[in-house]
């Protein structure tokens, strides 16, 4: 039963967390849209099909039910709608694909800086979303490394936590992973970096048992230190940080917000460059891809982390959104945007049956990258859905 929970939660959040990102990606595009005079047939809670929608008519909403096309339904103005598949929303912008360029609240009328902006909107506010995230998140307490003792930091559940580990090392052999908690070593409470380093420098040959939090899962090690290169003393093999939970006032939180969603713009970038340029050479991408099925597992063990842990990891996931997004590739707004800049050099705009194929094209390799990512996926968690199964069918 208990799973059974776990795994019905991890869904569901799963499903609101994406939902948000997408939501307010569309958002951006609706309001910018609207305030250039741009008319927006429809703004959907979800996509299609529809269950129902408000229409205007004679200045009044009307509630209806069915999914007719938008552009069937007489409305005065944007039908706001309720949809089957709850995965974000969607706006539907007049003249987005090119049509109706001769009426003047079309999106294809507009001058370029202004449809540049429209296509932008929805990748700032993914932004805007990262910044309030992390923003919220320093002011409730977030996670962070401790480099000093200083008690005006007040840290919360202090704790030594592994971030790396070395090659032919104890740590190794063990299958230890970044982000483990050592506990205990001997049943002697860990609660600072010399309680490890200290401990086993004395330890050499010796089995030594440590107890591990990973995740909220507890587990027990034996090993025995050996003398690393590295230092020229016997150890374990690890990277080690202290870490805690620290709250912040407002005002510095929300510096902080606005440093920690540039840090994470650049983090992005870097993965984003180390993954072009590997797959270019032909080497190890260096990073492990996840797609939607790999997202859905990581939301479940960062649920159980704790709420300033999701709102972490909605941030990381806007940034990536607003950065995907936005790079010069056809079917994203960012190739979207490359099209109304090569409009603006050559003074026309390039002809609507060659940027449409482009964009399909694009999207067809985005749809191949999804299926194999996700296929990847699949088999990397197969027993998470393997439960989730035996759950439905038993």
């Amino acid at each position: 039963m208990i799973s059974e929970n776990i795994m019905i939660s991890t869904i569901i959040i799963f499903l609101v967390v994406l939902s948000i990102l997408v939501f307010v990606h569309e958002l951006g595009h609706f309001y910018t849209a609207r305030k250039f005079g741009v008319k927006c047939d429809e703004f959907g809670f979800g996509f299609p099909p529809r269950l129902c929608g408000w229409k205007k008519v004679n200045g009044k909403r009307k509630f209806f039910w069915g999914s007719e096309d938008a552009e069937k339904i007489n409305s005065e103005d944007t039908i706001f709608s309720l949809n089957y598949i709850p995965l974000g929303g969607f706006v539907k912008i007049k003249g987005e694909d090119g049509e109706s360029k001769a009426e003047p609240d079309s999106f294809g009328a507009q001058k370029i800086w202004k449809r540049i902006v429209i296509l932008a909107a929805g990748v700032t506010m993914n932004v805007f979303l990262t910044i309030i995230c992390l923003i919220i998140a320093f002011m409730i307490g977030a996670p962070q490394v401790i480099d000093s003792d200083d008690p005006a930091l007040q840290p919360k559940d202090a704790k030594v936590q592994i971030v790396s580990i070395l090659e032919n090392s104890p740590a190794k052999t063990l299958d230890l992973q970044m982000g483990d908690t050592i506990v205990s070593l001997d049943g002697n409470e860990v609660k600072k970096l010399t309680d490890v380093s200290g401990y086993l420098e004395i330890k050499e040959k010796v089995k030594v048992k440590m107890l591990i939090d990973r995740s909220g899962e507890k587990k027990e090690y034996e090993f025995e230190p050996v003398v690393l290169k590295e230092t020229g003393k016997p150890g374990l093999g690890v990277g080690l940080a202290k870490t805690g939970i620290v709250s912040y006032p407002w005002y510095k939180a929300i510096y902080l917000g606005f440093v920690g969603a540039y840090a994470m713009f650049i983090q992005i970038i870097v993965a984003f460059y180390t993954v072009i340029k590997n797959a270019l050479i032909g080497v190890p991408l260096g990073v492990d891809l996840a797609g939607p099925v790999g997202i859905a597992v990581m939301t479940g063990k960062v649920a159980k982390l704790g709420f300033v842990y999701v709102l972490q990891f909605v941030a990381m996931l806007s940034m990536n959104l607003a950065i995907i997004n936005f790079l010069p590739f056809p079917a994203l707004d960012g190739g979207r945007v490359i099209f109304l800049l090569i409009e603006k050099i050559r003074g026309k705009a390039v002809s609507q049956k060659i940027e449409s194929i482009v964009h399909t094209v694009g999207f067809a390799l985005l749809m191949l990258l999804f299926v194999l990512v996700t296929g990847k996926d699949l088999f990397k968690f197969r027993e998470f859905f393997v439960n989730i199964w035996h759950k439905v069918i038993g």
